[in-house]
């Protein structure tokens, strides 16, 4: 209980700020004897209020964005949806092998924001504005939120960087809106289809709403580069432990 209640804590922390909080839980969530589809929905429904807590801690971040969030939210829970469907419905065997090449990807990005951002900018003479391509990402991204969600917010915000023309920490408090949407979307169907284990989805809550504060206050703290730091390091981790346990 102390530990699945301490990987919620820590979780919801690196979810608000960066992402990837379910690389914490779930390996608990397996340690303690979960089966991995239990464990799966188990994570996605009690993280739901660290994301929720998040985004509260946020919410100055967020003024100004309201119509942005509406719009790609919409995306978002289709995305959800659709992710949870094929969770249920197919195995997971071709999606956990492009999980780790999707990681590096975002990492890549969130690399080269800066630069492409300028150039963007440059080329055209104008800021970037919503679009197609950031509609089609969102809901990819959504696509595999519900279905594994593991660093979902570390490829979130990658994307969001390079096509969203704001600064990170407003778009890292649209991405935590956008997981909460996501996360809950898939929810529904996890706790009507799926069974959740729900003395651990409760402690996973807890620590989660305390986690989503904390990070909060540490992200917005940050300087933008060293936010984005934080980004990359998280990603490649991540990537690298998916690499390996794919391997094992």
């Amino acid at each position: 209980m102390a530990a699945v209640a301490a990987a919620g804590l820590s979780a919801g922390a690196v979810n608000t700020i960066v992402g990837s909080g379910s690389l914490v839980t779930l390996p608990t969530l397996l340690a303690v004897g979960l089966p991995p589809l239990a464990a799966n929905v188990t994570n996605t429904v009690g993280l739901i209020p660290g994301s929720v807590s998040g985004a509260v801690g946020y919410r100055r971040e967020l003024r100004g964005q309201t119509g942005r969030a509406a719009r790609l939210g919409v995306v978002a829970i289709a995305g959800g949806v659709l992710g949870a469907v094929l969770l249920l419905a197919f195995p997971s065997d071709v999606f956990e092998k492009v999980i780790p090449f999707l990681i590096l990807f975002a990492v890549a990005l969130t690399l080269a924001q800066p630069r492409l951002a300028r150039r963007a900018v440059g080329r055209h003479g104008t800021e970037r504005s919503e679009g197609p391509v950031l509609f089609a990402v969102v809901f990819g991204t959504a696509v595999y939120g519900g279905y594994f969600g593991a660093a979902q917010g570390v490829i979130l915000l990658g994307f969001l960087g390079v096509l969203v023309d704001d600064h990170i920490q407003r778009l890292n408090a649209l991405k935590n809106v956008i997981t909460v949407l996501v996360n809950g979307a898939a929810a529904v169907l996890f706790i009507a289809f799926s069974h959740i284990r729900w003395s651990a989805a409760g402690l996973l809550a807890v620590g989660a709403v305390a986690g989503g504060q904390l990070g909060a206050v540490m992200g917005r703290r940050l300087p933008p580069n060293l936010l984005r730091a934080a980004i990359v390091l998280v990603g490649l981790a991540v990537s690298i432990k998916l690499f390996v346990d794919g391997f094992s």
